[in-house]
Formats: structure tokens, sequence, C-alpha cells
């Protein structure tokens, strides 16, 4: 197959991630988060009581990052850690009351940025990015380490 006219695929996604990573900046910046700490923040409102490793990974984030940004959001009061009541080794992480506060203010804005980037597709096409979007990342995902 003959490769397409323009910039790669690959380029495009990228530039599509920046540009979102630059808005959602804008958008977060008044209540002083950080792209990687709202998304820490919403995967622990999807599911609670992960331990700081499993929040890594589902943060797309090394444990070591994920470990300092824990105790940084700890110490703001938006997420508590727990002693595990099914192995009291472990020590797992919730939301709290103002980690929910601060998601609540800012979800109409990023629900409004999410809508600015699919302004130009109708609900199908939209639908369809997104199913594009999960298949891309199940593929790569799939993929056996090296």
């Amino acid at each position: 197959m003959k490769p397409a006219a323009g910039p790669g695929l690959l380029y495009l996604v990228k530039q599509l991630e920046l540009a979102v990573r630059a808005r959602l900046d804008e958008v977060l910046r008044p209540v002083a988060l950080t792209p990687l700490q709202y998304t820490a923040l919403t995967v622990l409102e999807r599911r609670s009581g992960l331990t700081t490793a499993e929040l890594a990974r589902n943060s797309f984030v090394t444990d070591q990052a994920m470990a300092d940004m824990v105790i940084a959001l700890e110490k703001r009061g938006f997420l508590a850690r727990d002693g595990d009541p099914r192995d009291r080794r472990r020590r797992v992480i919730r939301l709290t009351g103002p980690g929910e506060e601060v998601l609540a203010r800012v979800r109409d804005d990023v629900a409004a940025l999410e809508q600015r980037m699919l302004a130009d597709l109708d609900s199908r096409a939209a639908a369809r990015f997104r199913e594009y979007v999960i298949a891309c990342h199940a593929a790569l995902a799939d993929r056996p380490s090296h």
C-alpha cells in the first residue's frame, strides 16, 4: 500500500495529543492540577481502592512518578491512603470529598473541551472516532513487550 500524502497518522495523533494537553492545561490551571494529576483523580473516581502501582498503570506514568504524585495530592487532601482490608501489608488509594469537589469544578470545562475537539464531527462520526481510538489503543496495548 502506498503511503498517504501528507503527514503520517502517528504524527497527526501526536499533534492531537499536544493540542489536547495544551487546552487541558488551560482548563486545569484555575484548580492548580496538571493533566497527569487530573487523570489520576479521574481514575480513582471510576475505580477506588487501587495501589500506587495500579494507579500508575492506569494513569500512564511510572510507579515512582505516581508515588510522588500521590504524596502531593494527599497533601492537598484530594486522596487518602488506607490499609487494604484484604491484605494489611498493602495500602490502597481512594478519592476524598475535596478530590471529588475539584473534579466537579472542572467537569463542565473538560466536557466543553471534548465537544470543541469533536465540533466538526456529527454524533455518528464522533462515536466512530471513539471506537477507532479504543481499537487503535487496544491493538498497541496487546503487543508483547520486548
